[in-house]
Parts: C-alpha cells; sequence; structure tokens
C-alpha cells in the first residue's frame, strides 16, 4: 500500500463543483454523526501573535469524522482582517481504515462551501415557520456563498437582501446566487437597522463592520440572527436573544468571548448538532428573537474537504508526493 499524499492546490480545486444541497447534507450527516458520539472534535486552538502591529491570528483545529472514517487537521494563519490577501489555510485528511494519508490541501473552498452550509442548516431549524425574507450582511469569502444556500434550505424565502461595501464582493454574491438560481435577484440595502428590522433571517459575516454592529433588540418578532463569528454584531446580541444556540458551546468560549455575559460565561440554550439530531429545538416560541453563534467545527470541514479531494483526484488534479519514503 502507498503512503503517497495528494497534494491539491487552490487551482486544482477551484472548478470542482458540488451543489448546494448535497455541501448541506454532508455538513448535516457531519453534525449527526457527532451529536451521536461517532465523531470526535476537541475545541480548536486559537493563538494571537504578540506584535499586535500585524494584526495577526492562527487557529488550528483537529477531528474525526465517524461518518466516513476521515481524520482531519485544519490550519489557518490570517494577517490583518480588512481583506483576505493574508489568510491561509490548509486542511490534512488521513483514512483511518487503511491508516494511510489521504489529501494536503488549501482549505478555503472547503470554507466557503461548509460555512454557507452551517448557516442554512441553522436557519432551516431555528427560522420562524413561513420565514420569506433574508439579509446577507458582508461579502467576504465565507459570505458570498450564503444567500444560494439559504434558498436551497429554505425555498419559500422571497425576499433576498445584501449590505455589502467592497464593489468585488457584492458582485461576487451576486453571481453566486445566479449560478444555482438564475432567476432570482438580490436587493442592495444601505440601512442596516431599517432592513434588520425587516427581515426573518439576518446573516452576520463582516469583519471590521461598515456599518453600524447588528443589536438582536432590532430584529422583527421571531426573526433569527446567525452571527459567522462576526465582529459586526454588537457584544450583548446573544445576552439580548429569547433562545440561543452555537454550534459548539466550547468554540463560543474560544473565538466568541466578547459576547460572554457579566459572569464571563455565554449561556446557551442548545448546540447546534443537538438541534439536527432532534434532542433539542430550534427556538422555544414562534416570537422568539433567536441568537445563533457559528463557530467552524472541524468535523464539518472533513466530509466537504474528503467530497472535494475526491472528485479532483479522480478528475486527474493535484500531485502525489512520497512525503514519508
Amino acid at each position: 500500500m502507498s503512503n503517497a499524499l495528494h497534494i491539491l492546490t487552490r487551482t486544482d480545486l477551484a472548478d470542482i463543483d458540488i451543489p448546494p444541497a448535497e455541501v448541506i447534507d454532508l455538513v448535516e450527516d457531519g453534525y449527526l454523526a457527532y451529536a451521536q458520539g461517532d465523531s470526535r472534535c476537541p475545541v480548536k486552538l486559537m493563538m494571537p501573535i504578540p506584535k499586535t502591529e500585524r494584526d495577526a491570528v492562527s487557529y488550528s483545529m483537529l477531528g474525526y469524522d465517524g461518518s466516513l472514517d476521515q481524520l482531519g487537521f485544519k490550519t489557518s494563519y490570517r494577517q490583518g482582517s480588512e481583506s483576505a490577501d493574508k489568510y491561509y489555510t490548509t486542511i490534512s485528511l488521513y483514512d483511518d481504515t487503511t491508516g494511510l494519508p489521504f489529501a494536503f490541501m488549501d482549505c478555503q473552498r472547503v470554507g466557503a462551501s461548509r460555512t454557507p452550509a452551517t448557516t442554512a442548516i441553522v436557519a432551516k431549524h431555528a427560522a420562524r415557520e413561513g420565514a420569506t425574507s433574508a439579509l446577507m450582511i458582508g461579502t467576504g469569502v465565507q459570505g458570498r456563498n450564503t444567500l444560494p444556500y439559504l434558498l436551497t434550505a429554505l425555498p419559500s424565502l422571497e425576499r433576498l437582501r445584501l449590505f455589502g461595501t467592497h464593489p468585488d464582493g457584492i458582485a461576487e454574491s451576486i453571481a453566486a446566487l445566479h449560478r444555482w438560481f438564475p432567476e432570482r435577484d438580490i436587493e442592495l440595502v444601505d440601512d442596516v437597522p431599517a432592513a434588520v428590522a425587516e427581515s426573518d433571517i439576518v446573516v452576520v459575516a463582516s469583519g471590521r463592520a461598515a456599518h453600524p454592529k447588528v443589536r438582536t433588540e432590532w430584529l422583527p418578532p421571531g426573526g433569527l440572527l446567525i452571527s459567522v463569528a462576526s465582529k459586526g454584531v454588537e457584544s450583548g446580541a446573544l445576552r439580548a436573544a429569547d433562545y440561543a444556540i452555537a454550534t459548539s458551546t466550547g468554540q463560543l468560549g474560544v473565538t466568541g468571548t466578547r459576547l460572554a455575559g457579566p459572569e464571563g460565561q455565554p449561556v446557551i440554550d442548545a448546540e447546534l448538532p443537538d438541534i439536527v439530531a432532534g434532542r433539542a429545538p430550534g427556538r422555544s416560541g414562534a416570537d422568539d428573537r433567536v441568537f445563533a453563534f457559528a463557530s467552524g467545527m472541524i468535523i464539518t470541514d472533513i466530509p466537504v474537504a474528503h467530497a472535494l479531494a475526491t472528485r479532483a483526484v479522480a478528475a486527474g488534479r493535484g500531485q502525489r508526493v512520497e512525503l514519508w519514503s
């Protein structure tokens, strides 16, 4: 048996397509396997770099996906939060059935797929019944695919709106929607508080926000606010909610510390894997203003990375490296 590693670059993966519905299924299966105890997902490590003028941070995650028997290591390093120019993330996969390495790959496409899938899964379980409107705030890599994923999970959405400040990001967000839903339009907004007040689902994935920080109180009764580890959400957003969700309470303690209450510990009503498994509700009442904190878990990166890598290798992409020869 060969211990060769498939190395896949960003270019190798660029045109490998997986439809939103398939990614959502993969990510939901990842949460379900974790809820059933078949997977492992220790809390991520985060290390701010001590030279504050560089505005740099690094993360590392280790996990095991029991539905695929794949082990994954993910690393990321970002310098400066104003753009994605200096953001580098990778994932390594190992096959636990053979004990062999499988792939080492750029992880940008993975994050740009599993993040909106998580958002869509939260919305499917926690949006009010009959939700018809969604507002996306932010046009970075993590947010550009959000609207087509939301529409895939909730076909009843009639009004799709977007706030962004970067022309390229706005254009790419519109193109992402039209790729899967060519007949649908996006309405651009400039008054964020007013748009939040008219939206059943609000997703905030902005970095250093060029808008007033979103408050849970702005939501209409029954509204859902999803923070994609965003700085664009006001620090009291979790405490002001009638019902609070996190993908992982442990992750919230690492990447969402500013949302913690006066005692320094965030209080969460339910974790997303338990909601997916049917062990907890997505909300407690029809008029609840629900806050959801979505932080990346490697158990959702692994199945998406594996699907992309499998398709890329089958298409003859990448190179095999005998790293341990």
